[in-house]
């Protein structure tokens, strides 16, 4: 808690340091409280004086409890915004950190965790400042500054208070113990939660189509009803605190009155009229002791939610990415749009066995390079080692004779245009999801975007839209076509006007005469560009300059449609599985 607590702006530790001064004047005026209704009790007690002395100690006590309102009025408002900035800097650390992770980092947290630690856990931390805070500066300091009010005053009256304080401490750490590491299942609990509502949510028409949804409800039920589960046995536990503070407090003043009933029944005339002072003077800072022994049992209830918390936030801050920037200067490069890979071997952080073994090849400007190999052969995985989605085990990836590793990431991303597997969509319009990432230079204006949609063979249907190029694109593209969306993908690319292209088999949800008239288009349009393209489908590749063939993670032939036809039996195979040897003759 207390390293998260350091990430707090100097605007921020100066709000603090000002709600700390009213804090002190807060608990000094309620303190004198006190010391006024002892004068008002000798005053009542003394015929001598008049009531206009009264009602002057009872003005004072007024201006005290209307201070302490205002100081408290004005503490509650810098905690809340020291919160909410130290929230709002926070979620954007995390947001900034995750943005630099690497596919392992993700993978290592999970989605679903990482969701809740941006939301959930920020919260807690965001309420433990709000409130604890407060009560951290207040408590200790009302404690020992009632404890030095009631000292020398009785000593019976004093060890009666200290049972009361040793109780409470009981109490508060017995329940510590007990709930403390239920937090930390609380949260993970949570991320489990959010892990299936969201499956859910994204494979709703899955669910649907299988009649699933009780299989799923069930599934949803069990870690929901662990989840309160849990909760529940928390609760009940701190539930026990709000009685026996209550019980403490109630037999703290009954206790007294009981003392003080003997100890004034035996005092002489004189000091009768003392000890019934000190006996009002000591229940209320008898109270006051009690109740800053409250606030603390309530900064022990907020505190192990937020340690919790602060210990996971600070898991995905202290986290280093294993994809970091080199220090090269690119504009001093003597190649462009070439891609070598040389002596490639990969395999994944959490894997035993390689995916990728020994690739060599490269890749010259205005080349197109294709890659096509059984399920698994690790097709995908080879072409996102280019824009270092993830780094090579051993060997080297070259971009314009540059070793990938010495690019800074933001110009090495600058030279790829991708299209993923799975076309993703934004919330927008057209043209914001076209637009989408410029590569340094002039964001592309309408022109450029529609002149990217039309080579991509998306003209026809964004045309029939509504608002044509400005029509609106739901979260993930749930109001268009999977063909729709890898067209608009490929238009992504196509307006970034880059080096590279790469293609993660996104040619597989369009029919083969827009997937043939596309692929012409783009040549033309690309001509210049270097084009990596994963295909499961020959005719897609049929005309690269040259087809990487990889099988079980090899490669086991490089060359042209018909060098292939001759030389590599897997390739062969590949071709025959979806062409006659007619086809593949006239092709």
């Amino acid at each position: 808690m207390f390293k998260i607590l350091k990430k707090l702006t100097k605007k921020d530790i100066l709000f603090l340091l000002i709600c700390f001064l009213l804090i002190i004047f807060q608990v000094w005026l309620e303190l004198k409280l006190p010391d006024y209704m002892s004068n008002i009790t000798k005053l009542v007690q003394t015929t001598a004086n008049n009531i206009s002395d009264i009602l002057v100690q009872g003005g004072y006590m007024m201006l005290c409890a209307l201070a302490s309102l205002v100081s408290a009025i004005i503490v509650g408002y810098f905690a809340s915004k020291i919160a909410a900035d130290f929230s709002l800097n926070l979620r954007s650390r995390i947001f900034r950190k995750v943005e630099k992770f690497s596919m392992a980092e993700i993978k290592k947290f999970q989605t679903s965790s990482l969701i809740t630690r941006t939301t959930n856990d920020v919260t807690q931390i965001e309420m433990f400042i709000a409130m604890g805070l407060q009560l951290i500066i207040r408590a200790p300091i009302m404690a020992i500054w009632a404890v030095t009010k009631i000292l020398n005053k009785n000593l019976e009256w004093s060890m009666l208070t200290g049972a009361g304080v040793i109780i409470l401490l009981t109490t508060v750490t017995t329940l510590m113990i007990i709930v403390l590491p239920r937090f930390t299942k609380v949260q993970k609990l949570t991320d489990k939660v959010n892990g299936v509502t969201r499956e859910n949510l994204t494979g709703i028409r899955v669910i649907r189509a299988f009649n699933a949804e009780k299989f799923e409800e069930n599934r949803f039920e069990e870690v929901n009803n662990t989840l309160t589960k849990t909760q529940m046995f928390n609760q009940k536990c701190f539930a026990i605190m709000q009685p026996i503070m209550n019980i403490v407090m109630h037999f703290l003043t009954l206790g007294i009155y009981f003392i003080g009933a003997f100890l004034i029944q035996s005092a002489n005339m004189t000091d009768k009229i003392n000890l019934f002072s000190n006996m009002i003077v000591f229940t209320s800072y008898g109270m006051q002791v009690i109740m800053s022994f409250l606030m603390l049992a309530m900064i022990f209830m907020i505190w192990p939610r937020a340690q919790v918390s602060a210990r996971r936030i600070n898991e995905v801050l202290d986290q280093k990415s294993s994809i970091v920037d080199g220090n090269l200067d690119v504009t001093s490069l003597n190649e462009v749009g070439t891609v070598e890979f040389k002596n490639v071997s990969f395999k994944y952080p959490d894997a035993d066995e390689y995916l990728l073994k020994n690739i060599s090849f490269k890749a010259n400007k205005g080349e197109t390079v294709a890659f096509i190999g059984s399920t698994g052969s690790g097709k995908s995985t080879l072409i996102n080692l280019v824009p270092r989605f993830y780094d090579v085990t051993d060997g080297e990836v070259f971009v314009d004779g540059v070793n990938v590793k010495d690019y800074k990431l933001t110009d090495l991303h600058n030279k790829i245009g991708y299209v993923p597997q799975k076309a993703v969509m934004f919330t927008g319009t057209v043209f914001d999801n076209v637009s989408y990432g410029y590569n340094g230079s002039e964001k592309p204006n309408l022109s450029k975007v529609k002149k990217a949609i039309e080579v991509a063979q998306g003209k026809e249907f964004v045309e029939k839209m509504d608002k044509k190029y400005e029509s609106h694109v739901a979260r993930g593209g749930t109001n268009i076509s999977g063909g729709q969306k890898q067209r608009l993908a490929i238009a992504r690319a196509i307006a970034r006007n880059p080096e590279i292209y790469i293609f993660d088999d996104s040619f597989s949800a369009l029919d083969y005469k827009t997937d043939a008239i596309l692929r012409k288009e783009l040549k033309k349009y690309t001509k210049d560009a270097t084009s990596l393209i994963v295909a499961q489908r020959i005719g897609t590749i049929i005309s690269a300059d040259k087809i990487v063939v990889l099988d079980k993670g090899e490669c086991v032939g490089v060359g042209t449609h018909k060098e292939l036809l001759k030389n590599c039996e897997v390739y062969k195979e590949i071709a025959l599985s979806q062409l006659s040897k007619e086809e593949l003759e006239h092709a």
